[in-house]
């Protein structure tokens, strides 16, 4: 089941207008708590938005790459605790594949949005704009991705074997 999860799923950029319920936001959340964690640490949060006027706002987090999450049903942050865990950063990275994983098996459709290391304009980054708009005051609480998440309303094939980057891999050596 797990290998037909990968080779099917793909980002979607493209909603219904469409609530996803409680029911299938739980198994979203269950899914990312239950993510690796280095050493155990535990260091995420997670913000689950689905507020449309918060979604709008959020979606211009930065120029480019973030502007369908305003079609989108939610929206998840991706959180992490530096002064928890050196590593964070790699945690927050697998339970947002976690997030993606459980969307498609869920008959959602999601995609990443990246937002540490990204900028909101010439001044101010992508995280600065997000922590100021939703109020997270903590420091050492930064922000990774976002999920958008909602019923698809596009279709999209599985990326096809021999398109694979085979060449990349190596044994032994």
């Amino acid at each position: 089941m797990f290998l037909n999860l990968i080779n099917d799923r793909r980002s979607i950029r493209k909603f219904k207008d469409k609530p996803v319920e409680k029911e299938k936001i739980n198994t979203l959340i269950e899914a990312a708590l239950r993510s690796p964690s280095s050493r155990s640490i535990n260091p995420l949060k997670f913000i689950v938005i689905d507020d449309k006027i918060l979604l709008e706002k959020l979606s211009k987090a930065k120029p480019h790459g973030a502007g369908f999450l305003k079609e989108a049903a939610l929206g998840i942050l991706v959180c992490g605790d530096a002064s928890k865990s050196d590593v964070w950063i790699e945690d927050a990275s697998i339970a947002s594949v976690f997030i993606h994983l459980a969307a498609h098996d869920l008959g959602l459709g999601s995609c990443w949005i990246q937002i540490r290391k990204r900028d909101y304009n010439d001044s101010k980054t992508a995280e600065t704009y997000i922590k100021e708009l939703l109020n997270l005051t903590q420091d050492t609480i930064l922000v990774e991705s976002i999920i958008a998440i909602g019923y698809p309303d596009e279709t999209k094939k599985g990326h096809a074997k021999d398109s694979l980057q085979f060449h990349k891999v190596s044994f032994n050596t």
